[in-house]
C-alpha cells in the first residue's frame, strides 16, 4: 500500500532545503537505502535515501523546489501490503537523520540513512554534484528535458544553443557550463554573431538565493542584532615568525602538508584563549550568566565558491603545529568541495578569518554568533620598521579583533591581542607553555 516519506530533518535546526537532483523517476523499483533525492540545506548537501523498499508512486517537487521540514517528498507503494503512512504532519513532529539500517517493521517511518556529504560548486550556482550513487538513477528513456544547473542553461541561453542537444559530463549527465561551451567549440557552423541593433540584453538577471546563502544572510543579521561589536586593530611583526616558516616547510611539505602561517595563528590564538577566557565565553542572558568554554575549538572562515563556512579544529591548545597545518588543508579542501560534515562545523568557540590572501588590510570582521571573538588576518606588507633605534626592513601582519563587548570590555581585549601577538613574534614560545 502507499507509504509517504517526508523529508526529514537533517539536524541544526533544519527548516526547508532545495532539490538538487532526483536519482529516482515515478513508476521505479527502489530498495531499502537507494538514495531519492540530493537535497541543499543550510550547510550540507545529503542523498536522502529510501527507507523502505517497494515502487515509486509520486515525487513531490522538480529540481530547485524548496521543500519544508516534515512536508512530503516521496510517496511509495510498498511490497509488503501493509499501509505505512506517517502519522504526523509537518507541525507535529520532524524527522531526525538516523545512521543506521531501519527494519522493515519499526514503528519510526520518518527516520532515514545516510551519509551526508558537500556537492562541488561553481562561483554562485551548483555546477557539479558529487556522491551520485550509480544504480539509482532512472531508467526511463523517454526524452526528457536536460539535466543542467543554472549557470548552464543562462549560458546557453544567451549563446542560442538548445541545451537539450549538449552532453553531459556531471553526474546523471548534468550539463556544465564548461559543457556548453566545449559543445560552442565543437560546432562546425557557428552560431553567428548579432549586431549590437539587434541584440536585446536584459537590464538585469536573477539569481536563486542558494540556501547556503540564505543562512549566511541570516547569521549575519543575527549577530549584529543580538551583539555590541567593537573592534581593535593592531600590526605585529614576524620576522621571526617567517624564518621559523621558511625553515620547516620544505619538511612540511615532504609529509604532504602545507605549513602556513594560519597554523601558527590558530595556534597563538588558543594558548592566548588559555590566559583569557572571557573571550572563549557567550553570554546566556536567559539565565543570566556567561558560559565560559574549557576547550578551545578555533573555527577558521573558508572563502568556499558558493558562500563562507566555518570548519572547526577542535582543541588546538594541544595540538602541534603539524596537525593543525594538517588540518586546516584537509578542511579547506572539504569546504571548497562542499564534502564538510555537519561535526566539522559545530562547537567552535572562536574564531578565525584570514582575507589578507585576497588583498585586504584591516576590516571590522562579523561575530560568529554567540561566539565572543573573532580575529581578522590582513595582508603581510614590508614595510619600513624602527628596530634598535635603527630604520630596517620590518614584515607587517595587520590584525583586526572584533569582541561582544556586552562580554568583554576594552582591557581584555588589549590584552588578548597582546598575548596573541607575542605568540606570533616569538613561535618558539609555544614550546615554552603548559
Amino acid at each position: 500500500m502507499k507509504y509517504t516519506f517526508n523529508f526529514p530533518d537533517l539536524g541544526e535546526g533544519l527548516e526547508e532545503g532545495t532539490i538538487l537532483e532526483w536519482y529516482v523517476a515515478e513508476g521505479q523499483q527502489v530498495k531499502e537505502g537507494d538514495s531519492l533525492v540530493q537535497m541543499e540545506t543550510d550547510k550540507v548537501v545529503a542523498d536522502i535515501p529510501s527507507p523502505r523498499r517497494g515502487v515509486v508512486l509520486k515525487l513531490h517537487g522538480s529540481v530547485g523546489d524548496v521543500i519544508k521540514v516534515g512536508s512530503p517528498l516521496v510517496e511509495i507503494e510498498t511490497e509488503n501490503g501493509v499501509a505505512m503512512q506517517e502519522n504526523h504532519s509537518p507541525e507535529t513532529k520532524k524527522e531526525k537523520v538516523s545512521t543506521r539500517p531501519i527494519p522493515e517493521t519499526e514503528e519510526d517511518a520518518g527516520a532515514v540513512v545516510g551519509t551526508m556529504e558537500m556537492a562541488e560548486k561553481d562561483a554562485i550556482l551548483p555546477e557539479s554534484i558529487e556522491g551520485t550513487k550509480e544504480g539509482n538513477i532512472s531508467l526511463d528513456t523517454t526524452p526528457s528535458k536536460a539535466l543542467a544547473t543554472p549557470v548552464a542553461r543562462a549560458m546557453a541561453k544567451e549563446m542560442g544553443i538548445d541545451i537539450n542537444r549538449v552532453s553531459g559530463s556531471g553526474p546523471s549527465g548534468r550539463v556544465k557550463s564548461e559543457d556548453i561551451l566545449n559543445f560552442k567549440k565543437g560546432l562546425s557552423n557557428p552560431v553567428p554573431a548579432v549586431s549590437y541593433e539587434t541584440t536585446h540584453v536584459e537590464d538585469v538577471t536573477y539569481l536563486p538565493l542558494t540556501q547556503i546563502r540564505k543562512a549566511i544572510a541570516r547569521n549575519m543579521l543575527h549577530a549584529k542584532h543580538n551583539a555590541a561589536h567593537m573592534s581593535v586593530f593592531e600590526e605585529v611583526e614576524i620576522s621571526g615568525l617567517m624564518a621559523v616558516r621558511d625553515r620547516y616547510k620544505q619538511k612540511f611539505s615532504e609529509r604532504g602538508v602545507k605549513l602556513t602561517y594560519l597554523a601558527f595563528i590558530v595556534k597563538a590564538v588558543a594558548m592566548a584563549l588559555k590566559k583569557h577566557p572571557q573571550l572563549n565565553s557567550q553570554i546566556d542572558t536567559e539565565n543570566s550568566r556567561m558560559i565560559v568554554r574549557n576547550r578551545y575549538h578555533i573555527g577558521i572562515a573558508v572563502d568556499a565558491p558558493d558562500g563562507l563556512v566555518v570548519p572547526v579544529i577542535r582543541d588546538a591548545d594541544r595540538q602541534s603545529i603539524f596537525r593543525i597545518a594538517q588540518q586546516i588543508e584537509e578542511l579547506a579542501d572539504k569546504a571548497r568541495k562542499r564534502k564538510l560534515t555537519l561535526d566539522e562545523m559545530k562547537e567552535g568557540s572562536f574564531s578565525v578569518t584570514s582575507f589578507g590572501s585576497i588583498g585586504g588590510i584591516f576590516a571590522t570582521p562579523v561575530l560568529n554568533y554567540p561566539q565572543a571573538g573573532i580575529l581578522g588576518i590582513g595582508r603581510i606588507m614590508q614595510t619600513p620598521i624602527v628596530k634598535d633605534n635603527e630604520i630596517v626592513i620590518g614584515h607587517i601582519m595587520p590584525l583586526s579583533l572584533t569582541v561582544d563587548h556586552r562580554i568583554v570590555d576594552g582591557g581584555e581585549t588589549t590584552r588578548f591581542i597582546y598575548h596573541v601577538m607575542e605568540y606570533l613574534t616569538d613561535p618558539i614560545s609555544f614550546l615554552m607553555e603548559e
